[in-house]
């Protein structure tokens, strides 16, 4: 019975409690904040030191919680890695069988190139004699299309070699001094270069005509070129070795074929001169024998009658 009347004014006691604090934690949660807010303005050095202790006693808490955190991710990380590398692994696998299979299908080709050529007693290409030089001027204008490198005779560079880069063909020298030359630009309206469309066999001409886009002249009107298809050089005329790319044709019309060239022309650094161990195909001026007028030959003298 004491217990009862013991619960009953505990009980009691707590209603009214509850209501005085339901009226006024508005205002002491408004006279709280006002405090801290007069205490910030205050003692300002006073609550960032207070703030300073609060965080360092907090990190090493927010520390150990932060582990299974990082851990998480290292191992979503390790997953995800496991799938990717996993998926690269089979690429890799599939791109290496392919590769066994086409230097399967090369060395059985070799050997038959081989023996094809020891059957027909083929005499192998000379490899050319390349020499590197610099651009150091573009020497271009709207009538014609060239750059000047730092290479000239003394570095063997003969007027007609072929220049290329590591993209194509860029043109021939033009002009050669002692220490520079002039390379006459594909694009150019004085250039012609024979070359062959590698899709179709057909030979055609690269004439350039002072603009970016060279055009693709004689080839025949039945041939069924397309946009795409791509012009290497043919070999004719000596000037180039078969096989260099000059472009792919950019556009095909009735009355035209653009070429866009293989070589960004604007920006070339550097060139290489094809030499083959044989004289430029242009001779130097000096060396063009003048045609000299011949004068008939005298008539003999009549010999003295007797």
């Amino acid at each position: 019975m004491a217990k009862r009347n013991a619960s009953m004014s505990v009980a009691g006691l707590a209603g009214p409690v509850r209501v005085w604090a339901q009226r006024f934690a508005f205002l002491a949660l408004f006279a709280l904040a006002f405090a801290l807010m007069l205490l910030s303005k205050a003692e300002t050095g006073a609550l960032e030191r207070a703030r300073v202790v609060i965080v360092d006693s907090v990190a090493p808490v927010l520390n150990t919680l932060s582990r299974p955190v990082e851990a998480g991710r290292e191992v979503s990380a390790t997953v995800r890695k496991f799938f990717l590398v996993h998926a690269e692994n089979e690429r890799l696998r599939a791109e290496n069988e392919r590769l066994l299979r086409w230097m399967q299908s090369a060395r059985q080709l070799a050997v038959e190139n081989a023996t094809l050529r020891a059957q027909l007693e083929y005499v192998p290409e000379v490899a050319p004699r390349a020499v590197t030089a610099r651009i150091i001027a573009d020497t271009g204008g709207s009538f014609f299309h060239s750059l000047l490198i730092n290479a000239g005779s003394r570095h063997l560079v003969q007027r007609g070699q072929a220049v290329v880069s590591q993209a194509g063909v860029v043109g021939r020298v033009a002009e050669v001094g002692d220490r520079s030359a002039r390379v006459l630009l594909l694009t150019d309206i004085n250039s012609r270069i024979p070359a062959l469309v590698e899709s179709t066999g057909d030979r055609v001409i690269v004439t350039g005509n002072n603009t970016p886009w060279p055009s693709v002249t004689y080839l025949a009107s039945n041939s069924p070129v397309s946009s795409g298809d791509r012009l290497v050089t043919s070999g004719h005329g000596g000037v180039f070795p078969p096989g260099l790319p000059i472009g792919t044709i950019s556009e095909v019309t009735e009355t035209r074929i653009v070429l866009q060239p293989a070589v960004e022309i604007a920006r070339l650094s550097e060139a290489r001169i094809l030499d083959y161990g044989v004289e430029g195909i242009l001779p130097p001026p000096e060396k063009v024998p003048a045609v000299e007028a011949r004068k008939p030959a005298p008539s003999p003298e009549p010999e003295p009658t007797q």
